[in-house]
């Protein structure tokens, strides 16, 4: 599953973010936008997804955490091969689920 999380919460309603998964053609039950209040989204990037930037601005870069909600891996979208990267660490991962 994908999950994006808001760095707008105050325009980034779950109305406005239902919308762009829609234009984005996000798989429901695969793809979930999440929005909450800027200090939980603060929380979830500084102190869960150890993300140094604390500010919440748009970042480029994904996370990938296992079932077990550890970190696995981070991948800058810019980074040539980061996408290649992830999805050997994703296909791995479900490996170690079978």
């Amino acid at each position: 599953m994908l999950v994006s999380f808001t760095v707008d919460p105050e325009r980034d309603t779950p109305q406005a973010l239902s919308e762009y998964a829609k234009r984005y053609h996000a798989e429901p039950g695969r793809w979930f936008f999440l929005t909450g209040a800027h200090d939980t989204l603060q929380h979830l990037s500084r102190d869960a997804f150890k993300l140094s930037d604390a500010s919440l601005t748009h970042s480029t870069r994904l996370v990938l955490v296992d079932a077990q909600s550890r970190i696995r891996g981070y991948y800058g979208t810019s980074d040539d091969g980061a996408m290649k990267d992830l999805l050997v660490d994703i296909r791995r991962l479900g490996k170690e689920r079978t």
